[in-house]
């Protein structure tokens, strides 16, 4: 179980159906089971459905689970892989007390741009676009690839150099480390910054993630995708300028 503070502006709750803006405090229960696939994910907060057999179970935990998070004005999160266990996050409005003001989405600290060429790898559709136009927003040039094999594909055409792979870690075909050490043989000098709905901890013990590699929970907001990118590509010059003065 974690806990923690997380606030989502206005840009945010735009392309993320049922979140409302202001600041929020996290609730996470994560397991290692057997997780979900697509469809099961899709179904699980119905009233009545189960996947245990008839007299095992009655299939109104998570609905009540789901309408109590509501009656409290959050919102609830899952993000579950097939053998890959789940995470459920739930949010709910932070009271910050009489002495402090109310988050009413005022003013905020511009977002970092650039102009270097990102590879975005992301199995899930609808996170693969939002990810895309984010980026691009930003002034990136970005490629989008829906399955690492199509990344390596795009990677062995590609006659510029890519800049950054951003890549989801749990994927079908291969992890997303896998993934980085095959694209560092044709683009050696590519940073990576890994994003997933498993919290980082859990990356890492299954041995997925190295320590000390760049990573980024989903979901995460315009702003903290761009502050994270950013951080990395900037790291790039930091270690030139570093290796120019030896």
């Amino acid at each position: 179980m974690e806990t923690g503070n997380r606030t989502f502006d206005e840009e945010y709750c735009v392309t993320h159906a049922g979140f409302t803006p202001g600041e929020y405090v996290r609730i996470a229960v994560s397991d290692d089971g057997c997780g979900m696939d697509k469809q099961m994910l899709a179904s699980i907060f119905e009233p009545f459905f189960t996947t245990k057999g008839i007299g095992k179970g009655t299939g109104l935990g998570l609905a009540t689970v789901y309408g109590a998070v509501k009656q409290n004005k959050g919102f609830i999160n899952v993000y579950s892989e097939p053998g890959q266990g789940a995470v459920f996050a739930i949010y709910l409005p932070r009271h910050l007390g009489k002495t402090e003001p109310m988050w009413t989405g005022g003013a905020v600290e511009p977002v970092a741009r650039g102009h270097e060429t990102i590879l975005v790898v992301e199995d899930e559709p609808t996170i693969l676009e939002m990810s895309v136009t984010i980026l691009q927003e930003l002034g990136y040039t970005v490629l989008a690839a829906s399955t690492p094999s199509e990344a390596i594909r795009m990677a062995k055409v590609h006659e510029q150099k890519i800049d950054l792979l951003l890549t989801d870690v749990i994927m079908p075909e291969m992890n997303g480390r896998d993934l980085a050490e095959r694209l560092q043989i044709l683009q050696p000098l590519v940073k990576r910054l890994f994003m997933s709905g498993y919290t980082a901890d859990i990356i890492a013990h299954q041995g997925v993630l190295d320590e000390g590699v760049h990573f980024i929970q989903k979901p995460f907001s315009h702003t903290a995708l761009a502050a994270i990118v950013r951080k990395v590509l900037d790291s790039i010059k930091a270690e030139r300028i570093s290796s120019s003065l030896k």
